[in-house]
């Protein structure tokens, strides 16, 4: 595993650190060992963020977007989860070599997460009011006065209406896209540098949806904040991806700007998502698929792990593993094709 050995105070404004990416995730590794055996989550994920900065990670369920956010995080179950190789430096320091006690002190003003089921990650039997108040009393030391106005300026932050009242109330007693303004008030209670969005717009309607990610932008343009933006719907980071990291099998497969990747992907996964979308200049016609199914990370196939779905698979494809393959102004695609797929999409 490379690590950097450092017990070194994450906020320190004179760190190196911060003349580089808030955050950066290198070759990191992950698997679960599990009675069936070995499944391989994470194979060589590399990523970075700029504070200020939307990245997207896009992918089917089970690609490891939640995985790799949960290794950031450092809230992996081991067993059975390991991290066996990688790195991951938020303001230049290493993550994975910080004490479980450096790593908790980080989550919430460092690095914080907004959970995708809001509804579970929320406790049932305290008021929202409480549950934010709690983390402001432990971590900044205010008094129950002093968390209970601040909690209710941030639910007012999030556009809750009748802040004052709603602070009293429980988690059930909330809309979903309430409890989803909830969550990212709770996730902004300590100032993090780095957000973590985990689905954000999961079972919310169209019009819910917008109005969160709306919301999202604009907390994170007035903050500067880092923001990660975990998905599968391509449709919900049209418009406030800076970049974007398509995952498939645990590996980055294609990384770019959210213009360029949008307008020619240079990957055949990339590509059938983006042709998975609805559009209206098709109305009527019947959407395209990606056929079969993702791969058990139990058994990932040989050379590229989308070759037994990819319509342009051919024999290097089971062959050989991909490299990544230079597009140029820092996109890049892991497919033996990848020029060829820009060109003819």
């Amino acid at each position: 595993m490379t690590a950097n050995p450092t017990e070194s105070v994450l906020t320190d404004p004179t760190t190196n650190g911060q003349d580089g990416p808030l955050l950066e995730v290198e070759d990191l590794f992950v698997e679960f060992r599990t009675r069936d055996g070995v499944a391989k989550v994470l194979n060589g994920v590399s990523y970075h963020v700029d504070a200020g900065e939307t990245l997207a990670v896009l992918g089917e369920s089970g690609s490891g977007k939640s995985v790799t956010a949960q290794t950031i995080m450092g809230i992996l179950d081991t067993p059975p989860a390991y991290v066996t190789g990688g790195s991951i430096r938020f303001r230049g320091q290493e993550l994975l070599s910080q004490s479980a006690e450096k790593r908790r002190q980080l989550r919430g003003d460092g690095i914080a997460m907004i959970f995708q089921d809001a509804l579970s990650a929320l406790n049932p039997v305290f008021t929202v009011g409480f549950q934010i108040e709690e983390q402001l009393r432990i971590r900044k030391g205010m008094s129950r006065k002093e968390a209970r106005k601040r909690a209710i300026e941030l639910l007012d932050l999030v556009r809750i209406p009748n802040a004052k009242g709603r602070v009293r109330q429980y988690p059930h007693e909330f809309s979903g896209g309430m409890r989803q303004r909830a969550m990212i008030a709770m996730s902004l209670a300590l100032d993090p540098q780095l957000l973590i969005a985990d689905e954000p717009t999961t079972a919310l309607d169209v019009t819910v949806q917008a109005q969160i990610m709306d919301l999202l932008a604009e907390i994170k343009a007035e903050r500067q904040m880092g923001l990660i933006l975990i998905t599968h719907d391509l449709g919900v980071v049209a418009e406030t991806a800076d970049r974007i990291a398509v995952m498939y099998a645990g590996r980055i497969v294609e990384h770019g700007d959210a213009h360029s990747v949008y307008k020619a992907p240079g990957h055949p996964y990339t590509t059938g998502l983006l042709n998975s979308l609805p559009r209206l200049d098709l109305k009527g016609q019947t959407l395209e698929t990606i056929k079969g199914l993702p791969p058990s990370l139990l058994n990932i196939p040989s050379g590229c792990p989308f070759h037994p779905r990819c319509p342009k698979a051919q024999s290097i494809c089971s062959a050989e593993v991909p490299v990544n393959h230079d597009l140029g102004n820092g996109r890049y695609s892991k497919c033996h094709f990848a020029e060829e797929v820009v060109r003819n999409g």
